[in-house]
C-alpha cells in the first residue's frame, strides 16, 4: 500500500526519501529530543541513514505501516515523525525537534494519522509514555485516546526499567476492548486513577 500525503493546516506528512538524512540527523541526534524514546541519539550521519533503512525504507510498502515525515508547509523539510507499527499493537509513536515543541504541531501531526489509520481500516491505535514525560501523554489525549493501563518494561538497548502508561483509541466503535499484550508480558502492572 503506497502511503498517501497527508497535510492539515500547518503541515504535510509525507513519507521520508533518503534527501531527508540531514533533517532525520537533526532530530535524532538531539539528546533531550531523545531521551523518552527506546533508543540512544545518532552521533553521525552514517547513524541516520541506517536508521533511515532500518525504520522507515524497510517499512515501505508493508500494508499498514504509518511512517510520517512531519513537514511545515513553508518548506517541506521533516522537523519531526509519526509512525504506527504494523503490528497488532498499532502503536503510535511521534518525535519532534525542541525548537518546535509546545506549539501543538505533534498533536496537529498525530491527529492526521490516526484519522488517516481509521479511514485505512485499522481498528484500534494504542500508544505508551514513560510516566516521567506526562508532556507526551498529553499528546494522545488531545488526539482522543484514553488512558487503559501502567506497566513495567526493561527497555533495550538504554537496560533502563520504565514504567509506561498505555493509551488506546478504538477506531472502529467497538467499546471495551484493549489491548493487552504488555499487560499480560510484564509482571508489574497496574491501573493508575488520577
Amino acid at each position: 500500500m503506497d502511503l498517501p500525503q497527508l497535510e492539515t493546516r500547518r503541515l504535510i506528512l509525507r513519507r521520508f526519501t533518503r534527501q531527508d538524512i540531514d533533517a532525520l540527523y537533526a532530530i535524532l541526534s538531539d539528546k533531550e529530543v531523545n531521551t523518552f524514546l527506546p533508543w540512544f541519539p545518532v552521533t553521525s550521519m552514517e547513524e541516520a541513514e541506517r536508521f533511515y533503512e532500518e525504520r522507515f525504507a524497510a517499512s515501505d510498502g508493508k500494508p499498514q505501516a504509518h511512517n510520517y515525515a512531519v513537514c511545515r508547509k513553508e518548506d517541506n523539510i521533516p522537523i519531526g515523525y509519526v509512525t504506527v507499527k504494523a503490528d497488532d499493537s498499532y502503536d503510535l509513536g511521534y518525535g519532534l525537534r525542541k525548537e518546535f515543541w509546545h506549539q501543538g504541531i505533534a498533536t496537529e501531526a498525530a491527529r492526521a494519522v490516526v484519522e488517516q489509520a481509521g479511514r485505512e481500516g485499522i481498528p484500534y491505535i494504542t500508544a505508551t509514555h514513560d510516566v516521567n514525560n506526562p508532556r507526551s501523554g498529553a499528546v494522545m489525549r488531545r488526539v482522543g485516546m484514553q488512558y487503559q493501563y501502567s506497566y513495567e518494561e526493561l527497555v533495550q538497548p538504554k537496560n533502563q526499567l520504565v514504567t509506561f502508561r498505555l493509551y488506546q483509541k478504538n477506531l472502529d466503535g467497538a467499546c471495551g476492548r484493549v489491548f493487552r499484550r504488555y499487560w499480560e508480558c510484564s509482571r508489574v502492572h497496574f491501573i493508575e486513577s488520577f
